[in-house]
Parts: structure tokens; sequence; C-alpha cells
């Protein structure tokens, strides 16, 4: 997301008629959604565990995977126009107020988790300059990423608006030095490098095919989450269709670019030296091809573009909350707003777990990689019931018209929830457990909701699903202290 969309979730307290958003501001959110800090680490987190076979394997899944996503969200943003609020609204429609809960639960996990990432690959970016940053996860780097995050939350606070002079800077910064690498690296590029162990077979580290495929999934999803961020704003687009357009537009804009950088990256350095690199990767191999300077222009880049995502992902992570507790889903209490009209009490909360988990990172020693990989499990569950919600109305008829043709969105809506399940799959036990144990103490906040609105707190198969949640939760929490499994 970029600094364009800061103005976006802050509510004005004037009744002054909102902006309505155009297809070119639609289709920028969801480009400058998607494209944050993952691209620039791409090489290297696709190499880490896959040969280039994998890698195209990787990517082709990923793109049925996405695009069919993309037409359930074209679809349900045409045929449910008065659910505004994106994904967790089409959960808690298609399937009862417990599953509609732990979409939106899960999709601000998601959210200020990822913030965390963000902030840990700004210093491990700026670790170039300044060594004792490391990883993004030393000391030094916990303090900065912590004065960095309150900064942010008191700018918020009070009532930040949109700065096109920030905007333009943040965009180039982000969009440019993406084109350059491309252009140049294409030029660079090494066919003998590119098809050196071009299965991965021949070394002991990267198993089999299938192994490899599996360890790019959680990479190519973080990359791409963001796809839903017009659906997320449908309520002010200013035609519905433009939501749908957008939406394509954004996906295939950030597919071509994605895939580019990985898969010639490969033929620069070769896979194990593509996963040696530190992150952001980008730089690495672009220093291989015009040294250091290469280095300095992805790291400042990556810098200015993600501590603008930074704030605008803050911004989204305490909306989410907001907008959930103003229809009855969350607790009321997360959709109080200071005097400016900024959800303060949802940006509080957000931002306390965004520095309890930064203090997590220095005794945890967790990476950038580790924290993607936990914000991206935990979106699945919206994404998963999106798809669900989207086959469920093509099989049901509900929304269509007589004698409408159906067999499209049931295909869309039916690929995405495999392609989702695919991904839970895909994600592993040690992922699956940290979100587990992120996602159960949510139970709390939905009864605490439920009550508030004098309406029942379960049904029978909603109470078994809450059970079922808390013993995983147990367990995951048993064998993480054991060091059984760990995530971080």
């Amino acid at each position: 997301m970029t600094t364009a969309d800061i103005n976006i979730p802050v509510r004005k307290v004037d009744t002054a008629a909102p902006t309505r958003l155009r297809l070119g501001s639609l289709t920028a959110l969801v480009i400058g959604s998607m494209v944050g800090s993952g691209v620039f680490s791409l090489p290297q987190n696709m190499a880490a565990g896959a040969a280039p076979l994998a890698i195209l394997i990787g990517w082709a899944i990923t793109a049925v995977g996405m695009l069919a996503l993309v037409f359930v969200y074209q679809s349900l943003a045409t045929r449910k126009p008065e659910l505004d609020a994106g994904p967790y609204a089409y959960a808690k429609a298609g399937f009862g107020p417990f599953i509609g809960f732990n979409s939106a639960w899960g999709y601000w996990i998601s959210a200020w988790v990822g913030n965390v990432s963000y902030a840990v690959i700004v210093f491990s970016a700026l670790s170039y300059f300044f060594p004792a940053f490391g990883d993004g996860n030393t000391w030094q780097a916990v303090l900065g990423a912590s004065v960095l995050l309150w900064l942010i939350h008191f700018l918020i606070l009070a009532g930040i608006r949109q700065a096109a002079v920030v905007n333009l800077i943040v965009t180039v910064a982000k969009i440019a030095p993406i084109v350059l690498f491309v252009g140049v690296v294409a030029v660079a590029f090494k066919l003998q490098v590119w098809s050196l162990d071009f299965t991965g077979l021949g070394s002991a580290s990267l198993g089999s095919i299938a192994a490899q495929v599996k360890s790019t999934m959680l990479v190519t999803l973080w990359v791409f989450i963001g796809i839903e961020g017009a659906s997320v704003f449908s309520g002010r687009a200013e035609r519905r269709k433009d939501i749908a357009t957008a939406t394509v537009l954004g996906f295939f804009t950030c597919l071509a670019l994605y895939a580019l950088v990985s898969l010639l990256s490969l033929g620069i350095l070769s896979q194990p030296e593509l996963a040696a690199l530190k992150n952001p990767s980008m730089a690495g191999v672009l220093e291989a091809v015009v040294g250091p300077w290469g280095a300095i222009l992805i790291n400042v880049a990556l810098v200015v573009s993600v501590t603008g995502a930074f704030l605008s992902w803050t911004l989204l992570a305490a909306e989410i909350p907001h907008v959930a507790a103003k229809d009855g889903t969350m607790p009321k209490f997360f959709g109080l707003e200071n005097e400016r009209g900024v959800p303060s009490t949802s940006l509080l909360i957000t931002n306390l777990l965004v520095q309890a988990f930064l203090v997590i990172t220095l005794f945890a020693q967790s990476t950038y990689q580790g924290l993607f990989y936990i914000a991206s499990a935990a979106i699945l569950v919206p994404y998963i019931f999106s798809g669900a919600y989207a086959a469920k109305l093509a099989l049901t008829g509900e929304s269509y018209k007589s004698g409408e043709q159906r067999t499209g969105p049931l295909i869309a809506g039916s690929l995405a929830t495999v392609y989702g399940l695919w991904l839970v799959y895909a994600a592993g036990p040690a992922y699956l457990f940290m979100c587990a144990i992120l996602y159960a103490p949510g139970i709390i906040f939905y009864i605490w909701a439920r009550r508030e609105t004098n309406q029942r707190v379960f049904r029978p198969v909603e109470m078994a699903l809450a059970v079922a949640l808390v013993a995983v939760a147990i367990l995951a929490a048993y064998e993480m202290w054991t060091g059984a499994v760990s995530a971080l």
C-alpha cells in the first residue's frame, strides 16, 4: 500500500461526502498494497528452498490460484455490493458470525505481523550502511524500529492526510528500481547459470521437486497479499465495476514483475549463491552485475518504500478491527475514535502488539522470512472463505438471475478454495501452530462482541470449532515450549 492511500482509513469528522476512488486510484491501491518489502527479497526467498524448475512451477500454481482469487473478488464485488468491508464480510455472510470473526481476526493478525516484518527488513537494509543493525533483529535494530513505530503512531493520531510529495517519492522508490533491476539483469542474464542444476535434484538440501514447490508457496502468497485491496475499500469506489478491473490490472502487473525478478536472478547467481544472500537480496544480485552502487540503490529504495508501506499498513491494520467493531463483529471499544476521527483505540492495541513482537524478535532472533511466513499463513482463513462463498453463491444461485451462467464463478471459487487449502498444507505445522496460538485468544473477543449485542454466542458447530481451535493452540504451545517445532 502506498502513502497515496493513507487518507482512506482515517474518517473525517465533517459531513462532507467522502472522495470517491476512480479506476486509476483503485489500481494504484491494489499495486501499492502488494508491492512492499517482498519483491526486494524475492531472489533469496525463492532460491532458499527451490531450483529454477520448482520456482517456475511455483509461479504457475500461484498464477492460477491467485487469478482465481482475483475473479472471486471481481464476482463478489458486483454480486454483493452491500458487503463493503472485503474478505471478512464475505466469510460472515456465507458461513456465519464465528467464521466471519475469525476471518477479520486473521486478516488483522496478518496485517500487524506483516508490519513487524516491515520493521525488521527496513533495519536489515540499513545494516548495509550501519552494520550494528545486523539482520534487523539486533537490540539496536529493535530500538530503531520501536522509535519508527511510535513516530508513525503519533503522526496518525494527529490526523495525517495524503501528502502528494511523499507519495511521489515512495511510488518512484518502489517501481523505478524494480524496473531498472529487471532491465539490467535481463541484459546480464546467463543461460548457463540459470540451467545449472535446473531441477535441484543434485542438491541434497533441496529435496524433491514437490518439496521445493511447497517451499515457494508462502513466499509467493506473501508478495500477493493486498490483491483484495480494492475490495476492502469497495464502498468508496466511484463505479462498482472499476473494482474488478483494478484488481485484474494490478494482479497481472505484479505477477510479471515478481516472476521476472525471481527467475532472472537465477541467471546471475546460482541457486546456492542466491540462497546465501542477505536480504534485501535484490541488492546482492544487482551488486553482482553493476558493483556496489547497485546494492546502495536497492537498499535505499527499500528503506523509503517500506517506510511508506509501514505507515499505510499501520492504518490498514488499525482499520480492520475498527470497521469490524462497527457492525458488531468485534467488541465496541475497537470502534472508538479520537476528536480527529482516527481509530485511536484500535491503533493503540495494534501497535502495542507490533511492539511486543519486535521485542520477541530480539530474544527469538526472528528473521524477516519467519515473520512473513506467519503473516502469510494467518491470512489464509479470509482467502479460503472468500473463495468458498463465491462457490456457494454459484451453487445456490443466490444473487444470480434466472438462467444466468454460473459455471465460471463456480470454477473460480472452487479453485481459490482449493488453492487456499493447498497453501495450508504447504505452510507446514510450525506456522500453522503459531497461527493457532494467535487465533485462539480471539475467541474471548468474539464472546465479548456477541454479548454486547445480546446475540447467541455459539451454534453447536461453532462451539466445536472453537474447542478444536483452543485444543490445537494448547498443543502448539506445548510443542513450541519443548522445542519440537519453531516458527520464529
